[in-house]
């Protein structure tokens, strides 16, 4: 049975697609700006932060994904305040969170009581296992996260890359800087699940970057890297289930499979024209 069969005739695989668009969107959407701006390290930070709240939760009983919410908009908080009031060097915090968040979740998940957790499903991600509870919550963080960069678009991009002017025009620099880290804080919990904790940084950059060799307007590369990003996570998704293999490593390496391709062929674009000319 092919994957488009089996995707007609199981409903758990609907489920899991449901999964891969929705973090498909938030890879393209944020992706595009953690880019232009060079802070995948800071989006890795924020990830990794996650790992402690995943492990407090679990600890506690309560839904993973909660924790990870939680832990990741208390890391951007955390970071925007840092940066933004005491001038502390944002390099070094984001190092610390990295580390103490991986610490405190390994901790977490050997101490909690029950049945023993599998830390891989967290590091590496566990996509064919989403429940439909999972990606409502998915969706509903997609929509708060667009939201938010709905209202905020113009004044956050000027903010993102004149954050000077921006403030001598009487923008609010500090409330939209953390209000973007925020918005990559939920595009990280989105991903965590699809690709897990090591890998988000790659859907966070790879997708971003494909679409940023063909355009530089950035509402434009948004859509791009949505659309590449999707590309990716069902070529993945089909690759996977063809050949019995980890969904997350799977839909990462078809992005960079994606990337590569886009590489050459502005290459060989380039080429002809300067021939051409």
């Amino acid at each position: 049975m092919t994957f488009l069969q089996a995707l007609w005739h199981y409903p758990f695989l609907q489920i899991v697609m449901l999964a891969g668009l929705a973090s498909a969107v938030a890879s393209g959407v944020v992706g595009p700006l953690v880019v232009s701006r060079r802070l995948a390290f800071m989006a890795g930070g924020i990830a990794h932060s996650v790992l402690g709240g995943l492990g407090i939760a679990h600890w506690l009983g309560a839904p993973p994904l909660l924790g990870a919410l939680l832990a990741a908009v208390a890391s951007a908080l955390l970071i925007a305040f840092a940066s933004l009031r005491i001038r502390e060097n944002e390099d070094m915090l984001i190092g610390a969170l990295w580390a103490v968040g991986m610490a405190v979740g390994i901790i977490a998940l050997a101490q909690a009581p029950g049945y023993s957790v599998n830390l891989m499903s967290y590091l590496l991600g566990s996509l064919l296992m989403a429940t439909r509870d999972q990606v409502m919550l998915m969706l509903g963080l997609n929509a708060l996260m667009l939201g938010l960069l709905w209202l905020s678009y113009r004044p956050l991009a000027a903010t993102l890359f004149d954050p000077e002017f921006a403030a001598l025009r009487g923008v609010p620099t500090g409330l939209l800087y953390a209000c973007f880290l925020i918005v990559v804080a939920l595009a990280v919990v989105v991903l965590v699940h699809t690709v897990g904790l090591v890998m988000v940084m790659a859907l966070v950059t790879l997708p971003a970057a494909t679409a940023r060799l063909g355009t530089a307007r950035l509402p434009a590369m948004m859509l791009a890297a949505c659309g590449a990003a999707l590309l990716a996570v069902s070529v993945g998704l089909a690759t996977a289930y063809a050949g019995d293999l980890p969904a997350g490593a799977t839909i990462v390496l078809c992005a960079a499979l994606l990337y590569l391709a886009g590489l050459l062929i502005r290459h060989l674009m380039e080429r002809r024209r300067r021939r051409s000319a």
